[in-house]
């Protein structure tokens, strides 16, 4: 080896380490690259692009009201108020409520997108921003949340339990309950939540993996991955995931299924780092890698959002996942998120992992960004 090549080995790894050591100092022990001011330009980045590619604001059923529970988190932590206005015209634009019905006669929970299926929690995601909005301000505009009250109180009225029969609307409603609670002190809203939460369980929850099956359909081993293994839907576990977060920050101390809760959370932690693939995502079938192999963004964002909480509220430890963050991290802004501003590799609209489906760079969607806005936004108070 000559000279010349000796000292330029050298000095890359002088490099290397300055590199590291001013990365060490900079993020407090983290090698997270960013910090806050550059992790909210990228909440700027990806929510300008799309809320000025998206103008017509939608409808208030389940994709776009998910992207509206990350908006909401990125005003939070931006104070941006363009993104307050949007979410407020959204939900003037659909006058507060989700499915349109006033018959009670005719409300429906099973699969619909009809105004019929007021009960259906895909209709009633929305109200968690309706909340939002009712609190940011102060509580003073009933008619916000005056919807939600009706639909939920009308719901917990019915000797029903088997309301939320698929994960993701673990998601769309387990915060509805708790956000109501806040909003009115009702206790019925904590006890209905976890008779449902129980009954959901009972169907779709797996004790040896921890992990969740997306529906009575796909558990094992009546539905079974390619290779014959348990096959669990990475969005739909973090559907789950990211909604255990957002009720457990709203439950008081004294709940007495907090702990319950929390410890459903860490099982599902332990469970979910196991299956993270090298380059910082999770497949599509979370067990079996080869059944629908490749990057998928939605949900390795809200299992990032899911982790990054959990550090950063003591409930999960930070030596042990902090290293699963910062893969998670890395795949969504150097990989899933475009140059443009696209957050691309999302799996389309669906309830399974699909072998063969193409999922790319200009795979997006709406709640794909809500919930890469929900990590990135709880990103932002990491590295505070």
């Amino acid at each position: 080896m000559n000279f010349k090549n000796s000292f330029f080995i050298l000095m890359t790894a002088v490099s290397l380490v300055a590199v590291s050591c001013k990365s060490t100092e900079v993020k407090q022990g983290t090698s997270i690259k960013q910090s806050k001011e550059e992790v909210i330009a990228i909440i700027d980045k990806v929510n300008n692009r799309w809320q000025d590619t998206h103008p017509e604001l939608g409808n208030a059923f389940w994709n776009v009201a998910a992207y509206h529970t990350g908006n909401i988190e990125a005003y939070k932590v931006t104070k941006n108020k363009k993104y307050l206005d949007y979410s407020n015209a959204w939900a003037e634009k659909n006058q507060w409520i989700g499915a349109k019905s006033n018959n009670k006669s005719e409300w429906k929970y099973n699969y619909g997108e009809t105004d019929k299926h007021v009960l259906f929690g895909d209709w009633q995601i929305c109200f968690q921003t309706y909340i939002d909005l009712y609190n940011f301000t102060g509580k003073k505009d009933d008619y916000k949340i005056a919807r939600a009250r009706e639909v939920m109180e009308y719901q917990m009225s019915t000797s029903a339990t088997d309301y939320w029969w698929w994960v993701d609307g673990l998601y769309m409603v387990m915060p509805v309950m708790t956000k109501l609670y806040h909003a009115t002190g009702n206790e019925m809203y904590l006890e209905k939540l976890h008779a449902y939460l129980t009954h959901a369980n009972s169907i779709m929850y797996d004790d040896e993996t921890n992990l969740y099956f997306r529906d009575a359909k796909y558990v094992y081993p009546k539905h079974k991955s390619a290779n014959g293994k348990k096959d669990f839907w990475a969005r739909g576990d973090g559907w789950i995931f990211a909604g255990y977060a957002k009720i457990i920050q709203d439950l008081p101390n004294s709940s007495k299924h907090k702990k319950e809760y929390i410890n459903r959370f860490k099982d599902m932690a332990k469970a979910l780092v196991a299956a993270q693939q090298q380059e910082g995502y999770w497949t599509r079938s979370i067990l079996d890698p080869e059944h629908a192999p490749g990057p998928e963004t939605s949900g390795t964002a809200f299992f990032t959002y899911g982790f990054l909480w959990g550090i950063n509220n003591g409930i999960l430890d930070k030596a042990t996942y902090f290293p699963v963050v910062e893969k998670s991290w890395n795949y969504l802004t150097g990989f899933a998120l475009q140059a443009d501003g696209a957050v691309g590799y999302v799996q389309p609209i669906g309830e399974k992992a699909i072998p063969g489906q193409v999922v790319d760079k200009n795979s997006t969607a709406d709640f794909g960004v809500g919930a890469f806005l929900l990590a990135a936004s709880e990103m932002s108070r990491f590295v505070k």
